[in-house]
């Protein structure tokens, strides 16, 4: 039998498409992320349908009973909004499925990092999407000083609660680039502020941060990756640009130096 990857609505419940909904009247059960959300979901659409849910953490641990019926039913995966995998659960569930013979069909659908892309005004010819960056501050600065020299234009989702966050480490390790943040996308509330990290705070003074963000911030200007570029002189130098780009601990880099060169 076949598993969906079933594309729902972001905000607005017209953009869910035709094939989407002739997918979930034909499929024997659905694997939701939240059943709350997806009843509501079933009976503004009118289809009523058993329902199995998936969510993290406990994906592993619930991916044995759906793939047990996948073996003699159809199932639609849906999450809780935009398009399953993508930030939000999934991806171990499509692995053993692929992995035991099951059919995988992706339909396309809404996800809020494109629409977010295409209105930022900034380069989509070529992008990097982060989804949501580490939390904890250490973590989160090395995290960006690895993408700090990167061309493409950055996409990341966030929390209203840590947006302020994200664009204060985004000046400390970047420093001034363009951004633009869309809120509430597809939604009655829909937002789109676009400024600069030298001057987010005046950029977003009066807007109210609430909702689901996401965040697009340009590249690194060819100027700047240039004066950017490591100059390896030492072996200090050669420790340095691993342990900040490739996220290795420098005294494990340092015993293995060694050892080769001493060998």
């Amino acid at each position: 039998m076949s598993l969906y990857i079933v594309p729902v609505p972001i905000g607005n419940p017209l953009d869910i498409t035709r094939r989407a909904v002739q997918v979930l009247e034909r499929v024997d059960f659905l694997v939701a992320e939240d059943t709350r959300r997806s009843a509501r979901l079933l009976a503004h659409l009118g289809i009523a349908k058993p329902v199995m849910s998936y969510f993290s953490p406990r994906e592993k641990e619930k991916a044995g009973a759906i793939l047990k019926r996948l073996q003699r039913e159809s199932a639609a995966l849906i999450t809780d909004s935009g398009t399953p995998v993508i930030s939000d659960p999934g991806f171990l569930l499509i692995r053993e499925a692929v992995s035991r013979g099951i059919s995988v069909v992706a339909l396309p659908g809404p996800t809020a990092f494109v629409p977010a892309l295409c209105v930022s005004g900034l380069p989509a010819d070529r992008f990097l999407f982060l989804g949501f960056p580490p939390r904890r501050k250490t973590e989160l600065e090395r995290n960006l000083r690895a993408l700090a020299h990167l061309p493409f234009t950055l996409v990341f989702y966030e929390s209203p609660r840590r947006i302020l966050d994200l664009l204060s480490a985004l000046l400390r390790v970047f420093g001034n680039r363009a951004f633009a943040l869309a809120r509430e996308l597809s939604k009655k509330n829909e937002s789109v502020i676009r400024g600069n990290l030298a001057t987010y705070n005046e950029d977003l003074e009066d807007e109210p941060l609430l909702g689901e963000m996401v965040l697009v911030v340009g590249g690194c200007p060819a100027n700047q990756a240039q004066n950017n570029e490591v100059t390896i002189t030492n072996r200090e130098d050669i420790l340095r640009l691993f342990e900040e780009r490739f996220n290795l601990d420098r005294n494990a880099v340092r015993d293995a130096w060694m050892r080769k060169s001493s060998s």
